[in-house]
């Protein structure tokens, strides 16, 4: 289950790039909810927030190492509860999504544009709540795989 959610995650992340990368050119914005919401495209080539430019080389270890823990993980730990399977699906997905941009563009396509916050993708939205589900199952002392 963890892996369907993460191919999931990756192949939506994918096709919202790739989407992105047809209708926009670096720096250009469309405006699809006035003054909410742009499409802005930001080929970034730092972390969150655009810190840390220029360190590809240690994104894609740091990437491939959560990459390679994760399915470890849910490979020792099988069968993984659905709440378990979605988060590590949501992180596992993300990562890959972000590391293969890394790989191929040298940057990660971010796009979505609300205004207040820095640009992001899908992959960099799914991290986040599959972070957010972790942090909240740890929270409720509920930290074992079958849980």
């Amino acid at each position: 289950m963890t892996v369907i959610i993460a191919l999931a995650v990756l192949a939506l992340d994918r096709v919202t790039k790739i989407m992105a990368l047809s209708l926009l050119s670096p720096g250009d914005s469309i405006s699809a909810i006035p003054g909410i919401f742009h499409l802005t495209l930001v080929l970034n080539n730092g972390t969150a927030f655009g810190l840390f430019k220029g360190m590809n080389a240690f994104f894609i270890l740091i990437s491939t190492a959560v990459i390679t823990y994760i399915i470890l993980y849910a490979w020792r730990n099988r069968p993984l509860g659905f709440a378990w399977s979605l988060i590590l699906g949501f992180i596992l997905g993300g990562a890959s999504g972000n590391l293969f941009d890394r790989i191929k563009f040298g940057r990660v396509i971010d796009f979505l544009d609300f205004r207040i916050w820095p640009v992001f993708n899908v992959a960099d939205s799914c991290i986040t709540i599959g972070m957010i589900l972790l942090a909240w199952k740890i929270l409720r002392h509920k930290c074992t795989p079958s849980s």
